[in-house]
């Protein structure tokens, strides 16, 4: 799983980047900090099921804190975006590129006001207008794509009697397209897919619309909430726009990840307060009761945290699965080594399958570790099971 930062120069992707993933990337207050690429891994949040079993976890991958299990995701920060990027300004088309194999994106979106279009600073502007040209740059991305090969793609389809979906599905698998995305954007477009041959470049554009919302889920991180006109700019986004918009303080969340990881507060990502173990500096101590009063205590969270894991578990529709025999330990002797993220609807035979080809290939039962009830193939898997799949 790919998740992908989106936004203009200097509007805190970076930050966010590095707050999800503690990755040492640039940061710094001036358009396109960032040129490369940046991939980490970052982690959603999930109740752990060590309580249900009265153990403590030894996670593979990922962590463990308080009950509290910490999966790994990747995540990719690209260069900032501006007007035009699509046809290439500001090196646009190659950073699209990159994010081609991108699941779903979080837009990090500057609702302080402090950042123009370029990301310079200014005052007063209307972060409105960032969300409508992130929209426009990425469906040009897709129209572009589609309409290049479009002709000759159209009238084969029609001759040959093709799939219209597995068709557009293999035009863009790169972009992680399948059949069902294109057969959703067919339903909700009302689109006339007899009559692809006369379609003309406004109809292409508005299926190529509609088939990037579909197959790139977006959220919005309205970040530096707490600056500027932040608030209120929030509350104009949440009128205007259908996007899932949390709140977001990059800054914070990567201020409290620090201080926690140097051992002077105790801090557990998306929760509302930290615990103070450590003597602070007159400095710090400011600090950190700013992040208290004007971030957690006014919002509940920074934000980071709570948007990862909607685009996982809400946008992208997974579930965290953790295979569990008998004795809940590997041939290591770890504790609940591995948390897997499986899609919505997953079988057990899916389970066994995504564990390896063999187990699959071999699968007998599944047992709910749970319950220890035994469940057959077509059992369907609900978030948190614990499963131990039985083979020949």
């Amino acid at each position: 799983m790919l998740i992908g930062l989106v936004g203009k120069p200097n509007c805190g992707k970076s930050t966010f980047f590095k707050a999800a993933t503690l990755s040492n990337v640039l940061i710094a207050n001036y358009p396109f900090a960032t040129i490369k690429a940046n991939h980490a891994m970052g982690y959603i949040k999930v109740e752990c099921i060590e309580k249900h079993f009265k153990v403590k976890c030894n996670p593979r991958e990922g962590y463990c804190i308080d009950g509290q299990r910490f999966v790994p995701i990747e995540l990719i920060d690209v260069a900032g975006l501006v007007s035009g990027a699509s046809e290439g300004k500001g090196l646009g088309n190659l950073f699209l590129n990159d994010l081609a194999g991108a699941d779903a994106f979080i837009h990090v979106v500057d609702v302080s006001g402090e950042t123009d279009a370029e990301g310079k600073s200014t005052e007063g502007y209307n972060p409105n207008d960032d969300i409508k040209m992130i929209e426009v740059e990425l469906d040009k991305w897709y129209s572009e794509i589609l309409k290049k090969a479009w002709k000759t793609f159209a009238r084969k389809t029609m001759s040959e009697d093709a799939d219209f979906s597995e068709a557009i599905a293999s035009q863009f698998s790169g972009l992680k397209v399948n059949r069902d995305h294109v057969k959703e954007v067919i339903l909700k477009g009302n689109f006339d897919v007899k009559k692809v041959t006369q379609w003309g470049d406004d109809e292409i554009s508005r299926f190529a619309s509609f088939l990037r919302r579909v197959s790139k889920p977006m959220v919005i991180a309205a970040n530096k909430i707490d600056a500027g006109n932040g608030k209120e700019n929030y509350e104009k986004l949440k009128k205007e726009f259908d996007y899932p918009i949390f709140p977001c303080s990059a800054e914070s969340e990567l201020a409290l990840k620090e201080a926690s990881k140097s051992g002077l507060i105790k801090y557990i990502s998306g929760e509302d307060n930290f615990e103070i173990v450590k003597e602070l500096s007159d400095k710090q101590k400011k600090a950190l009761d700013f992040v208290k009063e004007k971030v957690l205590f006014e919002f509940g969270n920074t934000g980071v945290q709570p948007i990862l894991n909607y685009v996982v578990f809400d946008l992208l529709k997974y579930m965290a699965i953790f295979p569990a025999g008998s004795k809940l330990a590997d041939s290591k002797g770890n504790i609940l080594p591995d948390c897997f993220l499986l899609p919505k609807g997953s079988t057990a035979l899916d389970f066994a399958y995504y564990l390896h080809t063999d187990i699959g290939k071999n699968f007998v039962k599944a047992i709910d570790s749970k319950t220890k009830q035994a469940v057959g193939k077509d059992h369907k898997l609900k978030h948190l099971d614990a499963i131990e799949i039985m083979v020949r």
